[in-house]
């Protein structure tokens, strides 16, 4: 792995691949600067040691050249972010970004436009990525979000760089934090996985069970597992065509010496919505009428007392339905646990859109060792897949 360090950016031009695919609201502001705040330090790296800085990123999924998709959106946000001022350039390749590009002096940063603009991005054409290796003589890769994909700016762009390509910081720490759970993790080791479905997860657990001491099993997944061994789950959620793949799970991970860990009991409601009425249920013995919205009381005791004697955590996905107020004590106390946990010397890694934006919604996120910025690609490293943003990097 090619680090920041290990590379002279004095009078360098650096190409580097943000992940700046904020959301924004109705009046095209930005919404949570998270992303941008995690580029921030590979920026300051370059700029200190003297070279300038060429800013590349997505944004949306545009159809055709959307000026509400355009980065010139954000680009206020980005400067204020980054606490440097920093200019635009309406196109990304072309005679008008090459000479944008070339005019930047050490210490300047410069933002082009919308790569998804175009549509050889997503298509990983060659010859659009030669295009955009041109704007600089250095390409950092800092977009773990898009790392997973073989698009132009990612996976092909760095072909043209030999020796003058490198990881970013961000880029950096999300690999490590997933190599402490996959590689280096010190047991015990425990991963969470919630979820509404078995059927999203299946690769992700079938790699884990190598990996992990115990498994907790949460979310509506749950009653996909308790419909397989014989229990009652009335109106909750269920995927029967995976019940047999369930038992081969159950089975997989007994002959493994892992430990899964289903709740003791479940809280439920007689309609999906907030303002149900609540009943708590035996995990085996759903009423009709009532469907599994959270974990129960006894599930919160069992799981945290197994979470205070793990010393590596991943957790990817919430225990319920925590967007709903009476049914995010779950998800709360996970993460309480976890934050215990961690207090404690244990190393914790979230990640996924879900668990992620619980994390922020409970203020449990400076709390966690590690959050990772990529939903997607994190998903599929845990898959034990090799993303071909990094791998174009070595």
């Amino acid at each position: 792995m090619r680090t920041l360090k290990q590379v002279n950016f004095k009078n360098e031009r650096a190409i580097i691949r943000v992940d700046f695919n904020v959301p924004l609201n109705s009046k095209i502001q930005v919404t949570d600067r998270t992303r941008i705040e995690a580029a921030k330090p590979t920026i300051a790296y370059i700029l200190s040691e003297g070279g300038s800085c060429i800013l590349i990123s997505h944004l949306g999924r545009p159809k055709g050249r959307d000026p509400k998709l355009s980065l010139e959106n954000i680009y206020s946000t980005v400067s204020d972010t980054l606490g440097v001022q920093i200019s635009f350039c309406k196109e990304c390749i072309g005679e008008e970004a090459e000479a944008a590009a070339s005019a930047l002096k050490p210490g300047q940063v410069l933002m082009m436009e919308n790569l998804r603009y175009h549509k050889q991005e997503t298509e990983g054409d060659f010859n659009f990525s030669k295009q955009l290796s041109k704007l600089g003589t250095v390409y950092v890769n800092d977009a773990f979000g898009t790392a997973h994909r073989p698009h132009a700016s990612t996976a092909i762009i760095a072909q043209f760089f030999e020796n003058k390509k490198c990881f970013g910081k961000l880029l950096e720490k999300e690999v490590l934090a997933i190599d402490k759970i996959m590689k280096k993790g010190v047991a015990p080791i425990l991963a969470v996985l919630g979820g509404a479905k078995v059927s999203s997860k299946i690769t992700i657990i079938e790699s884990l069970l190598d990996k992990v001491n115990h498994l907790i099993i949460g979310g509506g997944m749950v009653y996909t597992f308790i419909k397989a061994i014989g229990g009652r789950v009335g109106d909750s959620i269920c995927e029967l065509d995976y019940c047999e793949y369930a038992l081969h799970l159950l089975k997989k991970a007994k002959q493994k010496g892992v430990v899964i860990h289903l709740p003791l009991d479940v809280l439920a409601g007689d309609d999906f919505s907030n303002d149900a009425n609540q009943k708590i249920f035996n995990i085996m013995e759903i009423d009709d009428g009532w469907e599994g919205m959270d974990v129960g009381p006894r599930t919160i005791k069992k799981f945290h007392d197994l979470i205070l004697k793990c010393k590596t955590i991943l957790w990817n996905g919430p225990m319920g339905v925590f967007e709903f107020s009476n049914f995010a004590k779950g998800t709360i106390s996970i993460g309480e646990s976890i934050s215990e946990s961690t207090k404690g010397g244990a190393f914790s890694l979230v990640g996924g859109g879900d668990s992620v934006a619980a994390v922020k919604q409970f203020g449990l996120e400076s709390k966690m060792s590690y959050i990772s910025t990529g939903g997607g690609a994190m998903l599929e490293s845990l898959e034990g897949k090799t993303l071909p943003g990094i791998s174009a990097l070595y």
